[in-house]
């Protein structure tokens, strides 16, 4: 049974990352062609596909990993991890902030300095190296949201991995417009809104990895709940489950993760929010086709 919210969650982190991969993967593919290279198409599929693989082989061995713990290791290592997820995605938000404005000049940059060097094969690297960061990160991430989705509901952490494939999916067709010049897509409210929707995923992992801490004494603060809603919206069923797959909503939530939630949220949101003037993009001249 799908976990609406979990499945949600999951969706929107795939999308988000995918995107970006998509994006690196689809300007340098354009600009090959644009320059006479398509013959070199392989060589980025090939790095694409190692770092997909690579990825995907981090985030089962990260998951699988959790299952074998016995408490309160288990609590301990989920806590971590879902604080990991959190501090990356953070992160993440604001590097992509930055460089909106400036990665496709410097993406273009790399890739006119790896042909007039004569390194077709650096071009595999580039393309891995692109996409494993994104992959790397998103891997993290959904193991953070499918560790949280699991303690929820059953079929929680499997709705968060079919969303994410759901998002991948959606973010490989918006891959192969980019590719054909689509202008359909304004990536730059795009990235905004998605971005938005991450904080507040974020906020609930955080809380969410708190909680955990807290639960088994490693956080020395009261483990009483502030007040209770669960008569009224219960955080395991319904629209009450749904909040919690999705922000991390507790019916019951102690001080300690609430004010986490609270400070995170108000904080990363300003801060993400604020304007941004991107650095202008400069590069180098195309190089000349080689044979």
């Amino acid at each position: 049974m799908i976990d609406a919210g979990a499945f949600v969650s999951g969706l929107v982190t795939g999308l988000r990352e995918g995107v970006e991969a998509a994006l690196v993967v689809s300007i340098v593919l354009a600009y090959l062609a644009r320059t006479g290279n398509a013959r070199l198409f392989p060589r980025i599929w090939l790095g694409t596909a190692l770092a997909i693989a690579a990825a995907v082989l981090a985030g089962i061995l990260l998951f699988a990993t959790v299952g074998d713990l016995r408490p309160p290791y288990e609590q301990l290592f989920e806590g971590g991890t879902m604080l990991l997820a959190a501090a990356i995605v953070t992160w993440m938000l604001f590097w992509m902030r930055r460089q909106a404005g400036s990665i496709k000049g410097e993406l273009l940059q790399r890739i006119d300095r790896t042909l007039g060097d004569g390194g077709a094969w650096g071009l595999a690297a580039l393309a891995f190296t692109s996409v494993i960061r994104e992959g790397l990160e998103a891997s993290v991430f959904l193991v953070g949201q499918a560790t949280a989705a699991a303690q929820s509901a059953a079929g929680g952490a499997g709705s968060v991995l079919a969303g994410a494939a759901v998002g991948l999916l959606i973010a490989a067709f918006l891959g192969v417009g980019f590719y054909h010049g689509s202008r359909r897509v304004n990536l730059g409210s795009f990235f905004r809104w998605t971005g938005i929707a991450l904080v507040f995923i974020a906020a609930g992992l955080l809380s969410r990895a708190i909680h955990e801490l807290v639960e088994v004494g490693a956080i020395g603060v009261e483990a009483q709940p502030v007040f209770n809603l669960a008569g009224v919206l219960p955080d395991t069923a319904g629209v009450g489950e749904f909040l919690r797959a999705i922000v991390g909503y507790s019916a019951a939530p102690e001080a300690a993760t609430l004010l986490v939630y609270a400070v995170y949220l108000a904080t990363i949101l300003a801060l993400y929010l604020r304007p941004v003037r991107a650095a202008p993009a400069r590069r180098a001249e195309a190089p000349a086709v080689r044979a």
